[in-house]
């Protein structure tokens, strides 16, 4: 356990202390992304009421759902580049302040276009994702980097389900007290906000760039003529690969966060609040399966190198795109939850595993190159999100062309060769310019 009080990465996982920067950064890291998927979602399980109050079409919901991803496209990519230019604790502590006027001002929506726009705002909070796994590579070894990386995602993920059903009950508590709902879930999204606020304090005041100090305290100016120019970092094919990977498991997970609750409501005919229980379920897999992933693609990375972490890979995809394709031929409640919990088992378990790799493409380019590949999770999101504004495509057909395409990259993905990349046991002085 001295360990835990060194300036050096970590090459254990002390999951219950919090002892010792690294840890005390991996635990405020995880759930500060936890909380932003409330201020992210936290409209999803509430859209019901807000289309009824503002009158939105199906094709205006999925535009909404397509904004909420879409402007997460580009603050992933810039975000990425902040972390290794500002460090990650000034770039979080930025995105918070930033992030919560949106959500705390969404309220003031009347109309589908400034509500659309508002949306747009709030989609900018998923950049979040890129910096919780730049800084935790920064505070642990290679051999754990995959675990850690995919317990602090999994576990800020869960909040993604957690709001499915926390958000409704807070709307449902504030109509309690007298107000309707079109004015409840306004008042509602008022609680992510301040949560926001609060984290982005503690961010500020109790993390470290690294192990051995913030940025400004180590001289990093002098480390980073190092690394290599944001271009270069993607010219790698690997790099894409990644990125086409997200955009099936992670792009896949924030549309199905953005829809299950309306799915749940109007295809068995159920109140929000039991909806939002039901679309909970999906998220509150990340408690453990997303960290499975992580744990695994170690376990194979140790014992057959990259390559093997992208056959795992390759696997989990095409297996979520066959529990996708299960899902969307349901025809009842039973059948929808268990097919449901199946392919979220394989989509979490592929988020782990592709963040298991994307440290070791390019030790000293992992800001940009998580950025990248986090980015392609939105664009997967929101090219999915475009089958769920169509007036001719039923949300069922919408889940099996995607099951489809998913189970087809995990097929294609089996031809990339993640092996030219460094190997774990490469000498932790050259990762930890990270």
């Amino acid at each position: 356990m001295s360990q835990l009080i060194s300036n050096q990465p970590l090459s254990k996982l002390h999951i219950l202390s919090t002892k010792g920067v690294q840890m005390r950064t991996f635990h405020i890291t995880w759930l500060t992304f936890f909380v932003c998927f409330f201020g992210w979602f936290g409209l999803a399980p509430l859209m019901p009421a807000i289309r009824a109050d503002l009158g939105l079409t199906k094709p205006q919901v999925g535009n909404t759902i397509i904004a909420a991803v879409s402007a997460t496209i580009f603050a992933r990519l810039i975000i990425g580049k902040l972390c290794d230019s500002w460090g990650p604790r000034k770039t979080y502590t930025t995105l918070l302040i930033v992030g919560a006027l949106p959500v705390m001002l969404v309220g003031l929506a009347h109309d589908y276009t400034t509500f659309l726009l508002f949306r747009l705002a709030i989609g900018v909070i998923g950049a979040s994702f890129v910096i919780t796994q730049f800084h935790t590579s920064a505070m642990f070894a290679p051999n754990i980097k995959g675990t850690a990386n995919a317990v602090a995602g999994g576990w800020g993920n869960l909040g993604g389900g957690i709001t499915q059903l926390a958000m409704p009950l807070i709307m449902a508590t504030i109509v309690g007290f007298g107000f309707v709902k079109a004015d409840a879930w306004r008042l509602a999204m008022i609680v992510p906000g301040v949560l926001m606020l609060f984290m982005a304090f503690i961010y500020w005041k109790y993390t470290k760039d690294t192990p051995a100090g913030n940025y400004d305290e180590i001289n990093r100016t002098a480390v980073s003529k190092s690394e290599v120019s944001f271009w270069k970092a993607c010219s790698d094919v690997r790099v894409w690969a990644l990125a086409l990977a997200y955009a099936c498991c992670f792009g896949m997970e924030i549309t199905f966060d953005g829809v299950a609750a309306l799915y749940f409501f109007d295809n068995f005919k159920m109140e929000e609040t039991e909806a939002g229980f039901w679309a909970m379920l999906f998220g509150f897999m990340n408690i453990f399966a997303r960290a499975v992933g992580g744990i695994v693609a170690d376990k194979v990375g140790q014992k057959y190198g990259m390559r093997g972490k992208g056959i795992l890979l390759a696997s989990m995809l095409l297996l979520e795109g066959l529990g996708i394709l299960l899902f969307a031929q349901a025809g009842n409640l039973t059948m929808a939850v268990v097919s449901m919990l199946g392919f979220a088992m394989f989509l979490k378990m592929a988020n782990g595993g592709t963040y298991a790799i994307v440290p070791f493409v390019n030790p000293k380019a992992v800001g940009v190159i998580s950025g990248v590949v986090g980015a392609g999770g939105n664009v997967g999101g929101m090219l999915m999100g475009f089958l769920f504004k169509s007036q001719s495509i039923t949300y069922g057909q919408a889940f099996m062309y995607i099951g489809g395409l998913v189970a087809t990259v995990g097929l294609l993905l089996f031809l990339v060769n993640f092996g030219k990349t460094i190997t774990i046991e490469q000498p932790e002085a050259e990762l930890q310019a990270v």
